[in-house]
């Protein structure tokens, strides 16, 4: 049975205490709560030090029937109330590599570094849920760990947990984990033609393919192909999955 303890490793365990300056923990809380006030994901904030939650948002998504309080006072152990024996294997496993490769990164290119990874949340009231969980450094300590991390949770686009990906701002390429060879692979880039994106953002602003067709002054054909090689490039078969793949690799 998985244990709040098999979270934390070496790789991931602040030992020497970082300044706790309260001005700019104020200030880091408020600054996520603002964005979280203006968007429909869920939010919040890892301390690592201290092993806890440093912050929940109230979007329902990932309270799981709690309060955003109850949340933050549960810490990791939420996640061991609310996830399935099994896929809390996976995150564990996950927990570990992740923190390892990120390691491999200077200091400076770590707050460039994100991970995006799917699993189910279960909640006593309702059906489980597939989400997709996005963990970011906020704040690293002296030795370049992560102190403050910030984690984002929207609805899966995915039908199977899993899909890890390690992105780095400005690098093309990223890397996927296999949980079968455990290890992270990188994997080419997606690169997109400019008629492709703008079918997938006219597409997330509710337009229909006749209205996308009149808008970009093309055929209804046209506008076809340039989604089928788009879902082909994205590796993808619906336009939701599409537009969330695009936006995970920066392309928009």
């Amino acid at each position: 049975m998985t244990d709040i303890k098999d979270f934390f490793i070496a790789s991931n365990t602040v030992r020497n205490a970082p300044d706790y300056d309260s001005n700019v923990l104020s200030t880091l809380v408020q600054t996520v709560e603002a964005f979280a006030r203006v968007t429909y994901q869920s939010v919040y904030l890892i301390d690592y030090y201290r092993q806890e939650f440093l912050y929940v948002s109230d979007n329902p998504l990932f309270l799981c029937g709690h309060t955003a309080k109850e949340v933050k006072e549960l810490g990791y152990s939420f996640y061991l109330e609310h996830v399935s024996e099994e896929e809390q294997k996976m995150l564990v496993e996950l927990n570990s590599s992740g923190f390892k490769f990120f390691d491999t990164f200077d200091n400076v290119d770590k707050y460039q570094c994100s991970m995006s990874y799917h699993f189910h949340l279960k909640s006593k009231t309702t059906k489980s849920k597939l989400i997709n969980h996005q963990l970011t450094p906020i704040l690293l300590t002296d030795e370049g760990k992560i102190w403050i991390g910030m984690c984002v949770v929207s609805l899966s686009s995915h039908k199977t947990v899993g899909h890890v990906e390690f992105h780095k701002k400005g690098n093309l390429n990223y890397w996927k984990y296999s949980f079968e060879e455990h290890r992270w692979k990188e994997c080419d880039g997606i690169s997109l033609k400019e008629e492709e994106l703008e079918v997938l953002r006219l597409s997330a602003a509710g337009l229909t393919m006749t209205e996308i067709a009149n808008r970009m002054c093309r055929s209804l054909d046209s506008i076809k192909t340039y989604k089928r090689h788009a879902f082909d490039k994205l590796g993808v078969t619906n336009i939701t999955e599409a537009i969330s793949r695009a936006t995970l690799n920066k392309l928009f």
